[in-house]
């Protein structure tokens, strides 16, 4: 099978598109390879992907029309597609609302303009989030649940990104399948996510922020256990005119003050602690209902959160050299 993965150099875009390349399949992938955050670790993880024979990379950007419609010319024998591409960050989005839209809206729509055109196409799996949940007050988080309150221009992005897919799949025929990623971690991160950034300044002997909120809690969900649901999912398409979605979580709630533990034992210093007011845009706990998906495909979560914060911490070590 050959496979376009969007926002491969990122940090899910790399482990599924490696894992893919593991199982024998083709896999093209684009980046922007932005500076949202470091770009020096994107072109590390892309480094990793060239070792690969049946790898091959396209710098360019899937919010252009232009760009997608060569791409699909250039490779017109795609038969899958993982679409993974976005601008991240909920409080980001606070300070920079347009590029979530180009990103997130206008690089939905130009990716699937051009998926129409691929005449070998049989599934395109997409990264939604648990942000569309909002300000859903009932938990865990069910893909049943009305979405139609936002805390974030990402979580509207991504809920808008959903609607897109929809409507292809229904115009156009188009087999889609949305995966509300939950709180992803692991090695390879991305810096900008609290345990990664605390993990910074614990080992830098810097104060971590953690924010006020007595049921301050996240579902926490390795990278390992996300790869996996796509690979199952991305061979069971829907049928033609068909879009689901399906959440993906590690289906237990994490208190961030367990992480702090778990960052302070794996990285052996303590952490300096200053509390402050939970910016309006954050959730103050997620949890994922994993049913849907565990009747669907049998998938679910394999690995811990002590098993999957200690393979961080050992790679983030040998990474920075501490």
């Amino acid at each position: 099978m050959k496979v376009l993965v969007t926002g491969v150099a990122g940090f899910i875009g790399f482990h599924v598109a490696e894992a893919l390349l593991k199982q024998g399949m083709d896999v093209v992938g684009v980046d922007t390879l932005n500076a949202y955050y470091d770009p020096s670790l994107k072109r590390a993880r892309l480094e990793q992907l060239e070792l690969h024979p049946k790898f091959s990379f396209l710098k360019t950007d899937v919010s252009s029309p232009e760009a997608m419609r060569t791409l699909v010319e250039r490779h017109s024998d795609l038969e899958a597609v993982v679409h993974l591409a976005a601008q991240a960050g909920v409080r980001h989005s606070m300070v920079d609302p347009y590029s979530y839209v180009t990103s997130n809206v206008m690089g939905q729509v130009a990716l699937l303009e051009a998926c129409r055109h691929l005449k070998k196409l049989t599934h395109v799996v997409y990264a939604s989030s648990s942000s569309v949940y909002g300000r859903n007050q009932s938990v865990p988080f069910q893909e049943t649940d009305r979405v139609e309150h936002p805390s974030s221009v990402y979580a509207a992005t991504k809920r808008a990104a959903e609607l897109t897919s929809e409507s292809y799949a229904y115009l156009y025929g188009i087999p889609q399948t949305g995966l509300r990623f939950f709180t992803v971690y692991g090695p390879w991160g991305r810096p900008d996510m609290a345990y990664y950034g605390f993990a910074k300044a614990i080992s830098e002997g810097r104060p971590v922020t953690l924010y006020e909120g007595k049921n301050l809690s996240r579902d926490f969900t390795y990278v390992d256990d996300i790869v996996r649901g796509v690979q199952k999912v991305l061979v069971k398409p829907p049928e033609a005119g068909l879009s689901r979605v399906f959440n993906l979580g590690g289906d237990k709630p994490e208190r961030v003050t367990r992480m702090i533990e778990l960052l302070e034992q794996d990285l052996g210093k303590k952490a300096v602690v200053e509390r402050r007011p939970r910016p309006v845009a954050d959730m103050e706990s997620t949890w994922a209902s994993l049913e849907k998906v565990k009747e669907f495909c049998g998938w679910q979560p394999e690995v811990s959160f002590e098993e999957g914060m200690k393979e961080f911490c050992l790679w983030f070590r040998k990474f920075h050299g501490i």
